[in-house]
């Protein structure tokens, strides 16, 4: 069994989305990566794209063109995943500024 892809010959993409790491380098005080902006645009993209692709899964399934189910279940599920991990990202942020809304100067 090859773990090479989770994606079919049925027209899904063949690669996986590429994440790319956030990569800090320590260099005394300063810190150098991606801004957080760019890290939340990249995670929202990111979900945007599994999200597409798992539609194009289901209606290739729904056409016959599908050849697998488990594959069209997986994208599905990855894409899932990926929303909610983007909404728990969400909540975090918005509970992050509650809080910091609340101290008092």
């Amino acid at each position: 069994m090859s773990l090479q892809s989770l994606y079919g010959p049925n027209g899904l993409s063949q690669t996986p989305p590429s994440m790319t790491p956030l990569s800090i380098k320590d260099s005394g005080s300063t810190r150098e990566g991606l801004p957080f902006t760019d890290l939340l645009k990249g995670i929202v993209n990111e979900t945007d794209k599994q999200q597409q692709i798992a539609d194009t899964g289901v209606t290739q399934l729904v056409t016959g063109e599908a050849e697998s189910i488990h594959e069209v279940v997986l994208t599905t599920a990855r894409a899932d995943l990926a929303f909610r991990l983007m909404m728990e990202i969400r909540n975090r942020l918005i509970a992050s500024y509650q809080e910091v809304m609340r101290m008092q100067i």
